[in-house]
């Protein structure tokens, strides 16, 4: 009976120990703020402000809105970390879209990737609320799906009606598939921590829906509303749009 007893005690307090180390290793989540600013020409962007794009074409912007996803952080060993999937409407117009506020691992990390776009599941799943709700003006059809980025405004060499200048890219499906992933590199290593709040702030230059890997200019190519080889083009460009201009531990 006493062997009995003293085994069983045994493998209780192993038992105990070994909780106690498996609640030790639990993943310690940290709070991580993101803000976006926008500049054109190397300005801070202005609504209705008078700006040139790189190509010496004078225009004015007065709508700047894009979709942000899927996040994910890139520790110092290159491991990617991907954090719980959240959707993101940024406008220039509603100052308070440009602060994201997400829930990271604990952990040092040296770049920050983040989708510019929706994914395709999210673009056929009906209707939707918050951030995705049609309501919002970013959705075409169930069979275009949503539009990820909104570029609107006018130019004096645009040879559309009314001069407008419009910029509607979309599109999930291939060839027409206009989701970017980006990757980041930060300037220095983010360290999160529990109790911290360590922020990123992340800047989006609207030169490079122009100049980026192949040229739009407005007088050629002014309008842009439904998927397709233009769309295309344009997130290709966007796609270097962001980088990332300060980290505070």
């Amino acid at each position: 009976m006493k062997i009995t007893l003293s085994v069983l005690v045994f493998f209780g307090l192993v038992g105990l120990m070994g909780c106690q180390q498996e609640e030790g290793l639990a993943i310690q989540e940290a709070p991580l703020s993101l803000s976006f600013s926008h500049k054109a020409n190397n300005d801070v962007l202005q609504l209705g402000k008078p700006i040139v794009n790189p190509f010496g074409e004078p225009y004015t912007i007065s709508n700047f809105t894009y979709y942000i996803s899927h996040f994910s952080l890139v520790t110092e060993n290159n491991t990617r970390v991907d954090l719980p999937v959240s959707y993101h409407l940024i406008g220039e117009k509603q100052a308070s879209s440009k602060k994201i506020a997400l829930m990271a691992p604990a952990g040092n990390y040296k770049a920050i990737r983040l989708m510019i776009g929706i994914d395709s599941s999210r673009n056929v799943s009906g209707v939707q609320t918050g951030a995705l709700d049609p309501a919002n003006g970013m959705f075409w059809t169930w069979n275009t799906g949503y539009i990820f980025a909104k570029l609107e405004g006018k130019s004096s060499v645009s040879p559309a009606p009314l001069q407008n200048v419009t910029y509607h890219i979309g599109g999930f499906a291939t060839p027409d598939n206009a989701i970017r992933m980006v990757e980041l590199p930060l300037p220095e290593v983010l360290r999160l921590r529990a109790g911290g709040q360590p922020s990123i702030a992340l800047e989006a230059n609207i030169d490079a829906w122009f100049n980026g890997k192949k040229p739009v200019r407005i007088a050629q190519e002014a309008f842009s509303m439904n998927p397709g080889p233009l769309a295309v083009k344009i997130s290709e460009n966007y796609a270097t749009m962001f980088s990332v201009i300060k980290v505070n531990n």
